[in-house]
């Protein structure tokens, strides 16, 4: 029995790529893990508390005073590239899980208004556009706008209070735009703000207009609620469903649960970082093979509301789960990779995810440490998982396997 692990932690970037610049120049010094370090240590007096993720080699990806410089660990570490333009969740998710995400579409909400409220239109939804903006107001209270967390044009949104209607409506409307959307991804999101959200509406960088929602309340008042609904894909050649047809048991936790696709898998969405654990914990206690995919997503989250003290505290609690899996995770055959899928440097100025080289942190149990050369795509993370489990890599649509490790003793 063997037992593959894949743990995102959402946002969590080690410097930034060589193109990194190219949409907004000051995003070339971007380093999510290096200025969470220096931050606390100027402010707290201390380092951040991150013995896991020391063990497992965090240091030698990204050297630091605050991190160790050596690991006694059977671990392979490096960073990877991510393979995908811009720097979104989704299609690093996808990416990861072996899609060729090469081809994103990138278009404006402005640039397609017409298609998508006759679309509404003809599902028996109300739809206009709201104050003669480049955002259509649904029913009196849905709005569908551009996705100003993400580089234009990636993503829209479909946002709604729940205290108008419930998220199963919300979702009916995201599932219409995403009918006729070119985009990478149209995000369903529900939950409670501070006012009628027309009031959190505003224009964003490279033409862009939609909702402030970090500003809004819905982050930060409970009950959040999203889905990811993704352009289509050939699910059949990525990570989850090859091993799930192989017989090997998959769970899907956190925002991995809500963004990828596999329909035998087991599911558990969260976004409270004690929760993902302890469903990343769960599924691993479990007897037998097992592929888990997780997502630590309150990691993002700070980092899109530049609130650099929180992702430092999510961090340290994602440690000691981590710490705990180690543990867990102690047989030859078994693996544990951490690693990103951008980064989200939440003191850079803006809340933009930022276009970093994520940590590749493998422990595999029976082996030798060593340093892997970078890594031009997420996509290779899910190959290398597949040769873990017994999969042929190149039944992945994209991806190859980082070179196999060498075995202890």
């Amino acid at each position: 029995m063997s037992k593959t692990v894949i743990v995102v932690l959402d946002g969590f970037g080690v410097g930034a790529m060589p193109d990194a610049g190219a949409l907004r120049p000051g995003d070339a010094a971007a380093d999510t893990l290096g200025h969470l370090l220096d931050h606390f240590r100027r402010t707290r007096g201390r380092a951040l508390h991150l013995p896991a993720l020391s063990a497992l080699g965090l240091g030698l990806v990204h050297p630091h005073p605050d991190l160790a410089a050596r690991t006694v660990l059977p671990v392979a570490v490096g960073r990877a590239a991510l393979g995908y333009p811009g720097a979104d969740t989704y299609a690093g998710h996808q990416t990861m899980m072996g899609a060729d995400f090469s081809t994103v579409t990138v278009a404006l909400l402005a640039d397609h208004l017409d298609a998508v409220a006759a679309a509404l239109r003809a599902a028996g939804h109300e739809a206009e556009p709201l104050d003669n903006l480049p955002v259509l107001l649904v029913d009196g209270v849905v709005l569908v706008h551009d996705n100003l967390e993400a580089d234009p044009g990636i993503n829209w949104n479909v946002s709604g209070r729940l205290d108008d209607l419930p998220f199963q409506q919300i979702l009916s409307i995201a599932a219409t735009v995403r009918s006729v959307a070119p985009v990478a991804r149209v995000i369903a999101v529900g939950g409670h703000a501070d006012a009628p959200l027309a009031e959190f509406v505003r224009p964003g960088e490279g033409g862009t207009v939609g909702l402030d929602t970090p500003a809004s309340g819905l982050y930060r008042n409970g009950g959040l609620q999203v889905q990811h609904l993704g352009a289509p894909l050939d699910h059949t050649q990525q990570l989850p469903d090859l091993a799930a047809r192989a017989g090997i048991p998959v769970t899907l936790v956190g925002k991995a649960a809500d963004i990828l696709a596999c329909d035998a898998a087991v599911r558990r969405p969260a976004v409270a970082t004690a929760d993902v654990l302890a469903h990343t914990l769960d599924a691993v206690r479990a007897d037998g093979d097992a592929l888990v995919v997780a997502n630590v997503q309150e990691t993002d989250l700070a980092g899109h509301q530049q609130d650099t003290d929180r992702y430092g505290s999510v961090l340290e609690r994602a440690d000691q789960g981590l710490g705990e899996l180690i543990a867990l995770l102690d047989t030859p055959g078994d693996c544990l990779i951490v690693t990103g899928d951008h980064g989200n440097d939440p003191t850079i100025g803006h809340a933009f995810h930022t276009r970093e080289f994520v940590p590749v942190l493998m422990h595999r149990p029976g082996t030798i440490p060593e340093h892997l050369p970078d890594t031009s795509s997420l996509a290779d993370l899910g190959a290398t998982a597949a040769a873990r489990l017994g999969i042929a890599p190149d039944q992945l649509a994209n991806g190859t396997a980082l070179r196999p490790p060498r075995q202890a003793g």
